[in-house]
């Protein structure tokens, strides 16, 4: 084998590349119920359990993963649950909306992330992630019910609200990918 195609075999490799098959598969429907968008997302992970766990529930540095978060933070812990405040700005095309929660999330370790709006500037947020084992990673479900309070959010409809769940789900794979290298 040539020194070259070594070389480009083991950068391959080490850089975790989508040519083997690293790249998550991301499939979105969303609905229009009433006034609230239904989400249904099923994310296909070739990451353990662990690792996808470990990225989902690092409220703390969520920011430093997802584009859209300015701050990021637990506000207060309990022994199944927290309190976290999130603000960002969503952006579609040229518009951009900037928004602010604060949910109150219960956690069923490295099996399921339930949360619901405290506070915020969404008329209603409900979301459920499920994780279960693969034989090559992580099945990640996800399901919410996103009652907005955004212009942009109701004009655009269900293309914006698919456009930030496949943005986010791609940047925490690309931060599972990162730390499942370490």
């Amino acid at each position: 084998m040539s020194n070259l195609l070594r070389s480009l075999l083991f950068w391959l490799v080490f850089l975790g590349t989508p040519v083997f098959g690293a790249e998550p598969e991301i499939r979105v429907s969303v609905e229009k119920s009433g006034g609230a968008f239904v989400v249904d997302a099923d994310v296909d992970l070739p990451y353990p359990v662990r690792t996808v766990w470990e990225v989902m529930t690092d409220f703390d540095n969520m920011a430093g993963i997802l584009s859209n978060l300015k701050s990021s933070r637990i506000v207060r812990r309990k022994e199944t649950g927290l309190v976290v405040q999130q603000e960002g700005t969503a952006k579609y095309g040229p518009f951009s909306y900037n928004f602010s929660s604060e949910r109150k999330i219960h956690l069923e370790p490295m099996k399921r992330i339930l949360a619901r709006q405290i506070s915020g500037n969404a008329k209603r947020f409900e979301s459920l992630v499920d994780l279960a084992q693969t034989g090559s990673g992580t099945m990640v479900h996800y399901h919410a019910e996103i009652e907005p309070d955004s212009a942009i959010a109701r004009m655009f409809g269900a293309p914006f609200v698919q456009h930030e769940v496949e943005e986010q789900f791609h940047a925490m794979a690309g931060e599972m990918g990162k730390r499942s290298k370490l």
